[in-house]
C-alpha cells in the first residue's frame, strides 16, 4: 500500500510550472492523480509525472491566454514574482489581500 503525500502547495498559492512558461493560482488539490487515462497517456513518456503525488488544479495563464491546468506537484515551483494573476475566474473564487495573497472566498477574517 502506498503512503499518501501531504500537498506541498495550498489553495490560493501562486505557482509556476517547472518546465513550461505558465503560472497560476491553485484552486483545488487531488491527493494523487485523478484525471483520465487518455489525458495521462497524452503526456510524452519522457516527461510524464508519477501518479502517486498530489496534482493541482490551476487558474493558469501564459503570455497568450488564460485556462485551467492540471499539474503534478513535481512540476510546480512557488511563484515569488509578486505579479498579479490575470485569469478571469479569480474574482469568482478568491479575494485578493493587500499583501498580494489570494484567499478563497468566504474565508476572509475581518
Amino acid at each position: 500500500m502506498s503512503r499518501m503525500k501531504t500537498a506541498k502547495f495550498a489553495i490560493g498559492e501562486v505557482v509556476r510550472h517547472r518546465l513550461f512558461p505558465f503560472r497560476g493560482i491553485i484552486f483545488d488539490v487531488d491527493p494523487e492523480f485523478a484525471n483520465t487515462d487518455e489525458w495521462y497517456e497524452a503526456i510524452p513518456a519522457d516527461v510524464r509525472p508519477r501518479k502517486d503525488q498530489p496534482f493541482y488544479h490551476l487558474l493558469a495563464e501564459n503570455a497568450e491566454t488564460e485556462y485551467i491546468a492540471y499539474v503534478s506537484e513535481q512540476n510546480l515551483l512557488a511563484d515569488r514574482s509578486g505579479e498579479p494573476v490575470r485569469h478571469p475566474q479569480i474574482k469568482e473564487m478568491f479575494d485578493k489581500k493587500p499583501d498580494g495573497r489570494y484567499e478563497p472566498k468566504g474565508q476572509s477574517r475581518h
